[in-house]
């Protein structure tokens, strides 16, 4: 008669030497709220992390500054003309090794330039851009990122240049959350009025990213405004914390500084 036994003690040693808890890494962005400039020199004790109400042990973070696959979303609706020209100052900050693509979008999204590392290239589609209809900001990004990203070899982000204006798109906010969780993409939107101010902080925030109003950097002297998106576009903290975290939206980072600063999260594989 053959016996079990062996194989029953494997299982049961290889559950006793299983970790308790698997660490969880985030990705974590913190700007300034007044300047939005990316905060620099934090330590582990200097987040908390919250899982509900539940709080996690943050056992290391790691600042880095990544290089990028951005696919550019551009506003190509019937007030897309107020957002174009910011177009060129941020083709204008890729590095070399960085690739973007772009999508225009008005009712409807089109990739109109895949991902290249040409300048020139990109300017090139954006110029023969045509404008019409009304934005459906929701419905173009989750389009860009269903699929969009299936050979992106470095950090995956997605700007979205938008008049800020939403259009009635057919899906919310939460399925476009949930799919830039699921492909490991951030998301931060540069708009030129705040009707959608709300939509765009809360897309930013819960996928790691950041939220940009023109009007704001305008006012802060900053005309052409790509350099200091692209700084915050590029740097990051990425936590390990104690626990198992989901991707809910009841994961919750805060920076223990007197000062106030945005902070953004996203779990990160």
């Amino acid at each position: 008669m053959t016996t079990r036994r062996p194989a029953l003690f494997c299982l049961v040693a290889a559950l006793a030497l299983r970790p308790a808890s698997a660490a969880t890494r985030l990705l974590v962005t913190v700007t300034e709220q007044k300047s939005g400039a990316p905060v620099t020199g934090l330590q582990a004790q200097d987040f908390a992390v919250f899982d509900d109400k539940t709080p996690r042990p943050v056992e290391a973070a790691e600042f880095t500054r990544d290089t990028l696959d951005i696919m550019l979303l551009l506003d190509t609706s019937l007030a897309g003309g107020l957002v174009q020209p910011m177009a060129e100052n941020f083709v204008a900050q890729l590095q070399p090794k960085e690739q973007m693509a772009v999508v225009a979008f008005h009712s409807s999204a089109d990739l109109i330039q895949d991902f290249t590392s040409s300048k020139a290239l990109i300017m090139s589609s954006i110029a023969k851009v045509k404008y019409g209809n009304s934005p459906h900001v929701l419905d173009a990004l989750y389009a860009a990122l269903d699929g969009g990203f299936q050979n992106s070899p470095f950090r995956r982000v997605i700007l979205l240049l938008t008049t800020g204006v939403e259009g009635y798109s057919r899906v919310g906010e939460r399925e476009v959350i949930r799919l830039a969780r699921r492909n490991q993409v951030s998301i931060y939107p540069v708009y030129a009025v705040g009707n959608e101010r709300a939509l765009f902080e809360l897309l930013a925030k819960q996928t790691g990213g950041a939220s940009f109003s023109l009007r704001d950097m305008r006012k802060a002297g900053d005309a052409l405004p790509g350099a200091r998106v692209f700084d915050v576009l590029r740097a990051h903290y990425t936590l390990s914390v104690g626990g198992n975290l989901g991707l809910g939206d009841k994961l919750r980072v805060e920076v223990k500084r007197p000062e106030k600063m945005q902070v953004s999260a996203m779990a990160i594989e």
